[in-house]
């Protein structure tokens, strides 16, 4: 079988440039180690769902990340839609009260920041991308994947079994995509993966950059109205190449002090 490595990049967005910087904003690799409620992604089947699933709450990647996250969740968005009714309660004192007893008004206010300026009408989403620019976003995203499952089980040193790699993305347009990419495998019992440092660096360097965003993918999945892609690899696929490509880059052992 031939190694994802050595296939032919897909054409156009798989081209990377030496020492390109990634375009990285809100992208977030999940697993275990990285959230403060790690059993909150336990899950009996793969790929799992986390976006509205579950409340995320991620360890670090800064304020921008957290804000973005919050986002994701219906009630603050509802308050923000009708933050002009309350705003106009505090300045117009005297019809503070007419205005609370206008649910008609709110729930068409909510309705149009929802489905208007959060979402996008199916005629619109066909004309975000081509058909044709949406394949090879999503052939670039697998041909990616597969790459770094690669390396992945390489370096763990893996003969066996499945490795998928899982890139959800939110539903909502106009705003900075939010991105969770995760490591799940189906064998023994479905899970998502635990990584270490160096697998989590590898995943961001990895997977996007500036030649290929997670707004392309985020664009593509939008025309397509699908927000989870998961790609799957045998980890019996990896060569000899990668193998001692990984055994080579290892850290060498220290040696215990006499």
């Amino acid at each position: 079988m031939e190694s994802p490595v050595a296939q032919k990049a897909p054409r156009r967005f798989a081209e990377r440039r030496a020492g390109a910087t990634s375009a990285i904003m809100s992208v977030f690799i999940l697993s275990p180690d990285t959230v403060w409620n790690p059993k909150a992604l336990e899950t009996g089947s793969v790929p799992r769902k986390v976006l509205h699933r579950i409340a995320l709450l991620p360890k670090g990647g800064g304020a921008g990340l957290v804000a973005r996250v919050i986002m994701e969740n219906e009630p603050l968005r509802y308050f923000i839609a009708l933050s002009p009714f309350v705003a106009a309660m505090f300045i117009w004192t005297d019809l503070a009260l007419p205005i609370s007893q206008a649910p008609v008004a709110m729930i068409i206010v909510i309705g149009f920041f929802e489905m208007k300026v959060l979402r996008i009408s199916p005629e619109k989403r066909q004309k975000l991308m081509s058909e044709d620019d949406a394949a090879r976003v999503l052939d670039t995203l697998s041909y990616r994947a597969r790459r770094v499952l690669t390396r992945l089980a390489a370096q763990r040193g893996q003969t066996s079994g499945d490795l998928m790699l899982v890139v959800e993305q939110s539903e909502l347009a106009h705003v900075t995509p939010l991105t969770l990419v995760s490591v799940q495998t189906s064998e023994g019992k479905p899970r998502i993966l635990p990584l270490a440092a160096d697998e989590r660096a590898l995943i961001e360097a990895e997977l996007f950059d500036a030649d290929f965003t997670e707004r392309q993918l985020h664009t593509a999945n939008l025309r397509e109205d699908v927000y989870l892609r998961a790609v799957t690899f045998d980890a019996r696929g990896v060569s000899g190449h990668a193998r001692l490509a990984a055994l080579l880059d290892a850290p060498a052992p220290q040696e215990a002090p006499a």
